[in-house]
């Protein structure tokens, strides 16, 4: 490739990823929009003789955020939890472990499998680490979770994001332990604007959709198609 066909490729790619940050924002904007003034209570997805399914948002997100998915879930014959204690998920990682293990406790939930996304993915991996010795969480798809850390986790000013650093000691805790990695699923695309680490996990059934973006990947039909392949009835 010439001088200048690089460059040229290059200011092309620079666009697409211009192009895709835009659409995954603006996805995320539409969303908090509509889940701030939803009226849909989480009890109505309760119902089910599927396979339980929890779902855990990420960072600032609330489970209506994930309504789209949840409701193609409880559609497909799962009953759907939601924890609403979580509120915006701004707890520290071990913090909301706990209260989602409590929530499954107290809704005696079995062989359940959790659907998260971003850091949502990070608390589930440690509640399948530390707060489930009854064995209630069998499995996880974790949609673009930050299992090795972000980089530019350290940019942020706000404690809760900067906890995302690959030097981070949760992180890296996370990152070390593989035991249970072979009951996670982690869904990706092929361009993260907030991890440019990336989603792989080592050991877990990795799979790359061909859906750029943080958050328009998770109202895309080839993810809740995934999902819904990886958690058997």
């Amino acid at each position: 490739m010439t001088g200048d066909a690089g460059r040229a490729e290059k200011a092309r790619r620079a666009i697409q990823k211009a192009v895709w940050w835009t659409e995954d924002y603006a996805y995320a904007t539409g969303r908090q929009l509509r889940s701030f003034f939803d009226r849909t209570q989480p009890d109505g997805f309760l119902s089910g003789t599927g396979r339980p399914v929890v779902v855990i948002p990420g960072v600032y997100e609330n489970w209506q955020f994930m309504l789209p998915l949840i409701t193609a879930l409880h559609k497909a014959g799962h009953p759907v939890h939601v924890v609403t204690v979580l509120q915006r998920n701004r707890l520290a990682i071990p913090a909301a472990a706990k209260l989602v293990a409590k929530h499954l406790a107290a809704a005696d939930v079995m062989n359940a499998a959790i659907v998260a996304h971003s850091k949502g993915g990070l608390i589930g991996k440690y509640l399948m680490m530390t707060h489930d010795g009854e064995k209630r969480v069998e499995r996880m798809v974790a949609v673009c979770s930050p299992f090795s850390g972000s980089r530019y986790a350290r940019f942020m000013l706000a404690p809760n994001l900067r906890a995302f650093s690959p030097r981070n000691a949760l992180t890296l805790q996370l990152a070390r332990e593989e035991r249970i990695n072979h009951r996670i699923t982690s869904v990706f695309g092929p361009f993260d604007p907030h991890i440019p680490e990336g989603s792989i996990l080592p050991g877990a059934r990795n799979i790359k959709l061909d859906v750029p973006g943080h958050f328009r990947i998770l109202g895309h039909q080839d993810t809740v198609r995934t999902i819904l392949e990886e958690i058997p009835l």
